[in-house]
């Protein structure tokens, strides 16, 4: 007979983050550093996934969430810069290069997958970033081999062994300052938004503090050098940044009083302003590293419990630091939306024990804060649906792996 789950659930008796007097909440956006390192690694596994899949039909081992984004060196000046040595990115860690089969040995081409993938990702997000001249993109990564018979043997145990220990993260609802965090990094780099502003580079990072009913908002947005021919017009695109994401506070957020800064490190007076040639900090010396930017929510919330793995660049088969991460979050979803009536925050905590089936954690952690103080316990009914909502999660869980492969979820 089969052993139940291991599924706790209990009531959390401290405030929503939303009633705390002060929150933080940060996201590195698209040309961050360090969203470009993670995105760099998840580009790199997503193109093995494709290969591995297309040649052998099953994922083999890989995992390369160890990229370096190397910051390079630009002289960006009003009406056009240029790039004087280009941006360094190592992608890093452990593939199967190579398959042994009945009629030989299969190797695989990772290091022309690697590069390639991580190349066209650059040609996709950037618009000033030339992935040939501006950048160049190595690997260091320990070849691994696989006997296809042993792997598919392997492959016949319906779900996949963890192979760390490790623990996943995930909450909801988020609260209006992570709404706006989040939608303020992704209207500045809505495709439409460049459209409209061509001067705003893809390197911005957004940091929110609400005090009480009062946020404030810090901008840093690269702007890009070509698009502005002097300080006035930088100004002004400083000022459409910030009107813009005024009108988005009002959609968000219209019952605080919201302060927005954008570029607060310049220094007018000694013409000592944020622009780039390519658009992201990068270009000149700041670097980047997978797994230090945002969190599988798209967000670094130091108000709330985190797990420190990356998501980015693990293998999407049995590499828990990244399944477990996306299942705590879609966990947490799911039972806020069926139960929000009765509890104002899901938190979901989910730990493997390496060697053991991913659908059978060594415990998967549900925590609620009610709604109403007063309540005293979780009614049988409400705890038997989160159960139930945990159960079908865990059971479906290599549906986790399809979302990943086929770019169906956020993961940074």
């Amino acid at each position: 007979m089969e052993t139940q789950r291991n599924i706790e659930i209990e009531l959390l008796r401290m405030h929503s983050v939303r009633e705390m007097q002060v929150e933080l909440v940060e996201r590195k956006g698209l040309g961050h550093p360090d969203y470009i390192a993670d995105s760099a690694s998840e580009a790199a596994s997503r193109a093995l996934c494709r290969y591995y899949l297309k040649e052998f039909g099953t994922i083999l081992h890989h995992n390369l969430d160890k990229t370096l984004v190397v910051g390079g060196q630009a002289n960006p000046r009003f009406g056009g810069g240029e790039v004087l040595e280009p941006i360094y990115i190592l992608v890093a860690g452990r593939a199967t290069t190579e398959v042994r089969l009945r009629d030989g040995v299969h190797y695989i081409p990772f290091g022309k997958l690697v590069v390639e993938s991580v190349r066209e990702w650059i040609r996709s997000n950037f618009r000033y970033l030339d992935p040939d001249s501006h950048v160049i993109v190595n690997y260091m990564i320990r070849k691994g081999s696989a006997d296809l018979v042993t792997v598919f043997e392997a492959g016949k145990q319906s779900i996949p062994l963890a192979n760390d220990t490790s623990i996943g993260v995930g909450f909801a609802p988020l609260s209006i300052l992570e709404q706006l965090v989040l939608g303020t990094e992704r209207l500045l780099n809505n495709r439409e938004f460049k459209k409209k502003y061509p001067a705003v580079g893809e390197d911005v990072k957004v940091m929110g503090l609400r005090r009480g009913s009062k946020i404030v908002l810090t901008i840093a947005s690269a702007i890009i050098d070509r698009e502005v021919s002097n300080k006035y017009e930088y100004l002004k695109v400083k000022e459409d940044i910030a009107s813009e994401v005024s009108n988005l506070v009002h959609k968000i957020a219209p019952d605080y009083t919201v302060e927005v800064y954008v570029n607060t490190a310049d220094i007018p007076e000694r013409d000592s302003f944020y622009i780039t040639v390519t658009g992201t900090s990068a270009e000149h010396g700041d670097d980047g590293q997978t797994g230090r930017g945002n969190r599988a929510n798209g967000l670094i919330t130091p108000m709330r419990p985190i797990s420190m793995e990356a998501t980015a660049g693990k293998n999407p088969v049995n590499h828990v630091g990244k399944i477990y991460n996306v299942l705590a979050k879609l966990i947490a979803e799911r039972v806020y939306a069926e139960h929000s009536d009765v509890f104002s925050d899901v938190y979901v905590e989910i730990l493997s024990q390496i060697g053991k089936p991913i659908d059978r954690p060594l415990i998967a952690s549900v925590k609620l804060i009610p709604r109403d103080a007063s309540i005293s316990d979780i009614p049988a009914h409400l705890k038997n649906d989160v159960r139930g909502i945990v159960d079908e999660y865990l059971f479906n869980i290599k549906r986790i792996t399809e979302l990943v492969v086929n770019n169906q979820v956020d993961l940074f």
